[in-house]
């Protein structure tokens, strides 16, 4: 099956006003989301308790037609019961043999709620799912479906009792998103549209896996000019020669960046990129790759005000 970019901004609508029937005030949220999932990227949702977290990829889910596992952070969270473990059998005829009972792990979408209240160990199992899109047990290896994305959450404020991400598992994530909150208008209607029923139950897919897969195929076709990469370099250089940055953006960044400003160009149905697609999904992937040395490693703030410097600082190519 094959989709063309022509095809992704009907996708992308589709995927956007389903998520907008449930989350109302997070337009910006819900169009980053949208583009991540059509780049295969897993996603970082930090944000207030009661903000809509988890009900956000609750809608996701339902809309792209995969299957979905949820697995609750808690500190005696163990690996294996993440990612699956091997038991002893014995059949009928006394035969006994190692079989491998899979973890929630072996899903379409993961969602990884409340992280940073895993242990470390824990946090680390899902690094290999991740970034290689498999897990390793034993001697053995077994690939998860396709597509995969984890999409976790975690609350910024409460620290007692939580496991910092490490900088090594925050740049797996593609992108780090909050919810923000909505005005008085918006709230109403939230008060108003779940008084009878959910939302949730009125949403049903408007896609499957193989369309998205076939569609993140198309996103990666869609090309840029030499101008608009070099923008793109130069807001990496720039980031690595600032001297409130312990480190600047790594080549992975500058990739993620790329792939997700290719999505934001698919969905508008261009095939090429200009440097407004990059400006709008810079902070979202690479703010929380960011080390700040006048501050704390996790301090979003900071990082995201460096990141809009760095937009407005580095020049932006003539047409």
């Amino acid at each position: 099956m094959t989709v063309s970019c022509k095809e992704i901004p009907a996708l992308t609508a589709a995927l956007t006003d389903g998520l907008r029937r449930v989350i109302i005030g997070a337009d910006d949220t819900v169009r980053l989301l949208t583009a991540a999932l059509l780049c295969g990227g897993h996603v970082l949702l930090e944000d207030l308790p009661g903000s809509g977290k988890t009900t956000l990829v609750k809608a996701a889910a339902i809309l792209l037609g995969c299957g979905s596992k949820r697995i609750q952070g808690t500190p005696d969270l163990m690996p294996a019961d993440i990612t699956g473990y091997e038991i002893l059998t014995q059949d009928g005829i006394g035969t006994r043999a190692m079989q491998f009972r899979e973890g929630p792990v072996f899903t379409n979408l993961l969602l990884a709620d409340e992280i940073n209240r895993m242990a470390p160990r824990s946090q680390s199992g899902l690094l290999e799912c991740m970034a290689e899109h498999q897990v390793t047990v034993g001697a053995k290896r077994y690939p998860l479906p396709e597509p995969f994305f984890v999409i976790a959450t975690q609350n910024p404020i409460e620290m007692q009792g939580t496991f910092p991400l490490p900088e090594a598992q925050l740049d797996r994530f593609f992108m780090r998103l909050r919810m923000g909150r909505p005005d008085r208008a918006q709230e109403l209607a939230i008060l108003e549209g779940r008084q009878l029923a959910d939302p949730l139950d009125s949403l049903s897919a408007v896609t499957d896996p193989e369309t998205l897969l076939a569609a993140q195929d198309a996103v990666r076709t869609v090309s840029a000019s030499e101008d608009v990469l070099n923008y793109l370099l130069s807001l990496a250089e720039a980031s690595r020669k600032h001297p409130r940055l312990r480190c600047g953006l790594s080549t992975r960044a500058v990739l993620a960046v790329r792939h997700a400003a290719q999505a934001a160009a698919a969905a508008e149905g261009r095939d090429y990129m200009i440097p407004d697609d990059i400006k709008s999904v810079f902070t979202a992937v690479c703010a929380h790759r960011f080390q700040v040395t006048d501050g704390l490693l996790t301090d979003r703030e900071a990082s995201e005000a460096l990141a809009q410097e760095l937009l407005d600082t580095v020049p932006v190519p003539k047409a």
